[in-house]
């Protein structure tokens, strides 16, 4: 019996760890962002690990700037997508995936400053395959919870035949004609069976 209060209360306390760390990630995400004003404004930043040189923008300061205005948004995209309960969160992945995309190019461009490959000119269409999947995958979750919450078959929509100029599909007339066929043949029974009442009086 103990054991199972001790893992309950490992789990609450591990969920509420982690639910720590997320608030303060959200918390401290105005600081990411600013970390940039740290770096020089020369256009390489030598270290004792390594040596980083600016070519695209000429400026460390200017890159870093650029680098955390795409890690910031990234960052909180991906916690709001891996925390997310709603039905419609990998719709989250297209704005991380544009940020991502973007955040590679930046540093593609400054680091390799190679001119004849530019991602950035043409990146929606780099963008689309996956924007097109992330879309379908959305949509098809979409219907499979509007058909459990409202209990529809899609199968039912080939049998159902729709005429333009009635309100009453041709499915529902058969089902009102087998309706009062089926009262009819209960009115017959009941008044042979008052007949026969009668005749015994």
């Amino acid at each position: 019996m103990q054991s199972k209060s001790k893992r309950s209360t490992e789990g609450r306390s591990e969920y509420l760890l982690l639910g720590s760390i997320i608030a303060l990630g959200i918390a401290f995400s105005p600081y990411l962002f600013y970390l940039y004003e740290i770096f020089p404004t020369s256009p390489v930043w030598e270290t004792r690990f390594f040596t980083y040189e600016s070519k695209y923008y000429l400026n460390v300061l200017t890159a870093a700037w650029t680098y955390l205005g795409k890690i910031t948004p990234l960052f909180l995209l991906l916690i709001w997508f891996f925390t997310c309960k709603h039905w419609w969160y990998h719709a989250i992945l297209i704005p991380t995936g544009m940020y991502a995309f973007q955040l590679v190019v930046a540093f593609y461009e400054d680091v390799y400053m190679d001119a004849s490959i530019f991602m950035d000119i043409n990146g929606l269409i780099y963008l689309a395959p996956f924007f097109i999947i992330i879309l379908s995958i959305v949509y098809l979750i979409r219907i499979k919870i509007f058909d459990r919450v409202y209990g529809l078959d899609l199968s039912e929509l080939d049998e159902t035949e729709v005429s333009v100029f009635s309100s009453v599909s041709d499915k529902d007339r058969k089902e009102i004609r087998e309706f009062e066929d089926l009262e009819e043949d209960y009115q017959d029974a009941s008044n042979v069976i008052l007949e026969d009442y009668y005749r015994k009086l």
